[in-house]
């Protein structure tokens, strides 16, 4: 591609579908990184070759991988991209009680403890908007992903302010006729190697070998495990503050449970001089906390 004489002014979103396509590899996982169509990622891609003069990206069967010159520009695209989450975070911070608050937690933390917790808070902050993000894997608060992030187990990064806001309760919860089976005709359900670093995983996986019990069934995924607990299928490791609202579950007594796991609340420094994440922080911590103590 040769040098382009045009002055086309170079546009930050130009650099966002830059960076999704280094990091996912291909048009299709970029678009739905992106939420838009893969055509729409090619045609801004293309635009942004042009607007450089550079091509960027190898057009290969198996996926886009970066030339020479548009893997030199990924630390510069991503120093713009801390530049501008970093504007965005300080913007936030001359808000009033009004807005879009982003919480990211995983899935099932978010249906059965952060959603129901919420009424008062809207009931006394109308203007506040609270976007719930169901994410598995920790939201990057850096880049902006989430204003909250609530993780379960160890919390790592620099200059991140965190609340520990108390500890997630874990039973093992099935249908009675399968609470009352002897451990060696036992089935748990398990979790698949997606996790293979979940102490989840790891304590099910030394349980089940010490019964010499059965992994019948697995997933990544907490409400497909809470139904299939439901249909029978055999026994599940479920947050007790999620079981509590499946009365046809009941929890097998147990004189080794699973250790609790801490659950913190996470912000960027910046983002906390926002008012009205520091309400929807401060009104988290005080529901979640004891609605925890309550399961514990």
């Amino acid at each position: 591609m040769g040098i382009n004489n045009q002055t086309d002014p170079l546009a930050w979103d130009d650099l966002r579908f830059f960076l999704a396509l280094v990091r996912a590899g291909s048009l299709m996982a970029a678009a739905r990184v992106l939420g838009v169509e893969h055509s729409t990622v090619s045609r801004r891609i293309g635009g942004l070759e042009a607007t450089l003069g550079l091509r960027l990206f190898n057009r290969l069967p198996r996926g886009w991988r970066p030339t020479p010159e548009g893997a030199r520009l990924v630390a510069q695209a991503e120093a713009v991209e801390r530049e501008v989450a970093a504007l965005s975070r300080a913007a936030a911070g001359l808000d009033a009680l009004t807005g879009e608050v982003r919480i990211s937690a995983p899935p099932v933390l978010l249906a059965m403890l952060v959603a129901p917790g919420l009424t008062t808070l809207r009931q006394t902050h109308p203007g506040l908007v609270p976007i719930l993000i169901g994410a598995r894997q920790a939201s990057d608060l850096d880049r902006a992903e989430a204003d909250i992030a609530l993780r379960i187990g160890v919390v790592v990064g620099p200059d991140l302010v965190i609340r520990r806001l108390g500890s997630v309760a874990y039973g093992l919860y099935g249908r009675p006729d399968q609470i009352a089976l002897p451990p060696t005709k036992r089935v748990y359900l398990g979790f698949d190697d997606s996790l293979p670093d979940l102490p989840q995983a790891r304590w099910l996986e030394l349980r089940a070998d010490a019964e010499t019990a059965c992994i019948g069934l697995r997933s990544n995924d907490m409400a497909t495990l809470i139904a299939s607990a439901r249909a029978g299928l055999g026994l599940a490791l479920l947050p007790r503050f999620a079981a509590r609202a499946l009365p046809d579950l009941i929890e097998l007594p147990d004189d080794d449970p699973f250790e609790p796991r801490p659950l913190y609340l996470v912000m960027h420094p910046d983002i906390r001089r926002s008012a009205r994440v520091r309400q929807v922080a401060d009104h988290l911590d005080g529901f979640i906390g004891k609605e925890l103590d309550r399961f514990g």
